[in-house]
């Protein structure tokens, strides 16, 4: 049986120590070092390279990172029973490089949460129940913890639930799309204009399916960058300056 929020709320994290593999060296990660005076997200899910978590609950997350720090955090962090290597690679696959992984290989931070769960039905073995977690200074002072049924369910450890969490009437910024080439000056300072107003930002690179065909049906131009904010054709990086106010740089 999974536990309660009000069983949690208002308790230290569980203490044990991550193997860790960053920048491809071993290094042992306590959670003191995680959490001690700093405020951290957590979100938890089953697995790397699963559907929901790489659709969805990453992703998000990662997209939204700068409007948590704007709102206090300081860090976000994603744990699943999972090693290293696995976590490292999913991290990059996913371009998520606002988000710290931390492999809980043996399930030892999951136990202790009470949220390790038997998923040997899928071959999985011993997994994490999915959740997510507001942490300062090493207590849990928020959980959201998904409902206890079969299946995946993914309704309330959303990055949206906790940001709201946190600040109920913060602004969630529209998704933005940004269409670039490799080595396009334009490209750079579309990106650059996106980044200096906080926005995160998936980029679409040319290659040989992305090309200028593509890039002409999807936004009837032809110039690299072509930039798309929640759902509306922006266009190029002059017009990206306009939408922002900002000068064009001489």
């Amino acid at each position: 049986m999974l536990p309660t929020p009000e069983s949690l709320e208002g308790k230290p994290v569980p203490h044990v120590t991550f193997k860790a593999r960053p920048n491809d060296q071993w290094k042992d990660i306590s959670t003191d070092e995680l959490f001690k005076g700093r405020t951290v997200v957590v979100f938890s899910l089953p697995g790397a390279y699963t559907p929901t978590c790489s659709s969805t609950h990453l992703p998000r997350y990662n997209e939204l990172a700068p409007v948590f720090r704007q709102n206090g955090v300081d860090e976000i962090v994603c744990i699943s029973v999972n090693d290293a290597f696995v976590m490292n690679e999913w991290k990059v696959g996913q371009d998520a490089e606002n988000i710290t992984v931390i492999p809980d290989g043996n399930g030892d931070f999951s136990e202790g949460m009470g949220m390790l769960v038997d998923k040997r039905n899928l071959g999985f073995g011993m997994r994490s129940w999915r959740y997510s977690m507001l942490v300062k200074d090493g207590i849990i002072q928020k959980i959201f913890i998904e409902a206890d049924k079969e299946g995946d369910p993914f309704d309330v450890s959303d990055a949206e639930t906790m940001l709201r969490y946190i600040h109920p009437d913060v602004q969630v910024p529209d998704p933005v799309v940004v269409f670039s080439k490799p080595g396009c000056p334009h490209c750079a300072r579309a990106k650059a204009t996106l980044k200096a107003h906080g926005l995160a930002f998936t980029e679409i690179v040319q290659d040989r399916k992305i090309n200028s065909s593509v890039l002409r049906a999807v936004s009837g131009q032809s110039t690299w960058p072509q930039v798309f904010i929640g759902g509306k054709l922006i266009g190029n990086a002059d017009a990206v300056d306009a939408y922002f106010g900002a000068a064009k740089p001489a």
